[in-house]
């Protein structure tokens, strides 16, 4: 299987999003200026019509969907529309933002109608919240665009440029600023929804995070509670809980203004089991020494991506703040101490590799501004530079650095010959910091103990390879978490998994044989909560997919 080129394919996609990105900020001088016209009604997309296969399946082609119609949405007035169309009917609804959803969340073959918010673009300031508001089909690489631009302002979100706005919020949302600044729910304000009550009213609800707002249950659902489920969001307001005052600039949080960067490749052909198993053990060791909400190492976010042994080397990008209290010093003994012990030497990183492009020129630190850092790795995941890729994703939040045993299966599973797959990869994603420093209740997003997550991936072109992708990943899956009986089962040492790398098979005893249901591994105890607001703004369950919280 050869691998992918991902920085060629990935050139003209990421020169429009940067194009779009323009288009999108309002400056703030224009903050209190009267909303534009509605938009007009989006086409209705039905077989037959060239985009409709296109608009059935999503990076993820393992599913695909044959709905009667995509209803194409392009405003709120529109939404509520198209979800009145649907509900007499009784047709069985999806909503999608940016579709990147890695499960049948959306693209499943029961669904009959797909509703696709990525029409709905814009980013501005509403004065009126003294919050930015944001509508669920922007790309992220776009809203940090727009954001940075037009106001020095930011959320702590996920690098990859295209997920949309609308389902990486509702599931949390994380990236490389979230150890310094926590998740992007925790500067979520308001959300609105488009809900069908029990007589089968469809209306729209504005819901804030204020205390005393009655509606406040719809907010909390939106923070860690996972898309599709509640509702159909139209837009998204942000506001840090520390701003003041009423200038634009100082309503959300600022990243730093120039980044120290750097990419470095670990080449198999100089590990053996003892050095593997070094580098990811002193990897979650200084996660758990330096993970406190106020470590000065929060500075500091990482993407290891663990590749397999057929692509070559295992490739790391770390960021740190160029502007935090000694960021040389602290970026040169974080790479200290993720190789003590190995005698490791390291290279650039000269392949794509999972999230990451090539980056041959970052094998030394280097200082950049923030937003070129961002767009440098947010256009490059191969599940959006190739048409055809099919995949297996599993997550799990660690608590705890590894042990012998899970280094000794990761090891066994990255050199099997039996899958030489060269986009094969577990990835170790930076966490902990400020995101600890919330409590588990606070959002629904209840992972607030972990040090860094885990991504379990791999790729594959058709459907040929689906019996040895998925027998890969829920090999290495099961076998790292044997001592829960498949699934990390929160406790000591695991925290569960993230409801954006949704996987249908914490569903299946065979697969979970832990006796702890899904729902626990996604929410922990936030769960029952999250049921109870089902039942209140749902109650009809007219948004569900398989995955989705089911009413109390």
């Amino acid at each position: 299987m050869s691998t992918i080129d991902r920085r060629r394919l990935f050139t003209g996609a990421g020169a429009a999003t940067v194009g779009a990105a323009l288009t999108t900020a309002v400056p703030a001088t224009r903050a209190s200026a009267a909303a534009p016209a509605p938009h007009p009604a989006g086409d209705t997309i039905r077989p037959g019509d060239p985009r409709y296969e296109m608009l059935t399946t999503g990076n993820n082609k393992r599913f695909v969907a044959a709905p009667d119609y995509v209803r194409m949405i392009r405003s709120t007035e529109d939404a509520e529309q198209a979800v009145r169309e649907a509900v007499p009917s009784g047709r069985r609804v999806s909503v999608r933002s940016g579709g990147h959803t890695f499960a049948d969340l959306v693209c499943n073959p029961d669904v009959d109608v797909i509703l696709d918010l990525s029409e709905m673009t814009e980013v501005r300031y509403d004065a009126s919240r003294r919050a930015f508001a944001v509508q669920p089909g922007v790309r992220l690489l776009t809203l940090y665009e727009a954001l940075y631009k037009g106001w020095g302002v930011t959320i702590p979100g996920g690098m990859c440029y295209s997920v949309g706005a609308g389902g990486h919020v509702a599931g949390g949302g994380y990236g490389l600023l979230s150890r310094a600044h926590g998740l992007v729910v925790d500067h979520l304000y308001a959300v609105e929804v488009v809900v069908v009550d029990r007589d089968r009213t469809v209306r729209t609800v504005v819901a804030t995070r204020e205390p005393d707002d009655p509606h406040r249950d719809l907010w909390w659902a939106h923070t860690g509670g996972g898309g599709g489920t509640f509702g159909l969001v139209t837009r998204y307001w942000f506001r840090s809980p520390d701003a003041t005052g009423d200038t634009p600039s100082r309503q959300l949080m600022r990243p730093p203004s120039t980044v120290l960067v750097s990419a470095l490749s670990f080449p198999w052909q100089d590990l053996d089991e003892r050095r593997f198993s070094r580098l990811l053990k002193n990897f979650g060791a200084w996660h758990e020494q330096h993970s406190a909400p106020d470590a000065p190492e929060t500075a500091i976010g990482t993407v290891f991506n663990v590749c397999h042994r057929a692509h070559g080397t295992l490739d790391l990008f770390v960021q740190a703040d160029a502007e935090a209290p000694g960021a040389d010093r602290m970026l040169d003994d974080y790479l200290t101490a993720l190789t003590a012990g190995t005698g490791l030497r390291t290279t650039a990183m000269t392949r794509a590799s999972g999230d990451l492009p090539a980056m041959p020129q970052l094998a030394a630190p280097r200082r950049m501004p923030w937003l070129d850092a961002t767009r440098l790795v947010g256009t490059s995941n191969p599940t959006i530079t190739h048409p055809a890729l099919r995949g297996a994703h599993k997550s799990a939040y660690m608590r705890r650095t590894f042990t012998d045993r899970h280094t000794a299966v990761l090891y066994r599973h990255l050199t099997s010959e039996e899958y030489a797959n060269p986009d094969t990869m577990v990835v170790l994603f930076s966490f902990g910091g400020r995101v600890n420093a919330v409590r588990p209740e606070d959002t629904a997003a209840s992972q607030r103990a972990s040090v860094f997550k885990m991504l379990f991936q791999t790729f594959w072109p058709d459907p040929s390879g689906d019996a040895a992708g998925l027998g890969w990943a829920r090999a290495v899956y099961e076998d790292f978490l044997a001592d829960t009986h498949g699934v990390p089962v929160p406790g000591e040492q695991y925290e569960g998994c993230y409801i954006n790398y949704p996987d249908t098979d914490l569903k299946d005893p065979a697969r979970n044989r832990s006796g702890v249901p899904w729902q626990t591994l996604y929410y922990q105890g936030n769960h029952d909560r999250l049921r109870r607001i089902k039942r209140d703004w749902d109650p009809t369950g007219f948004f569900h997919h398989s995955l989705s919280v089911d009413p109390a």
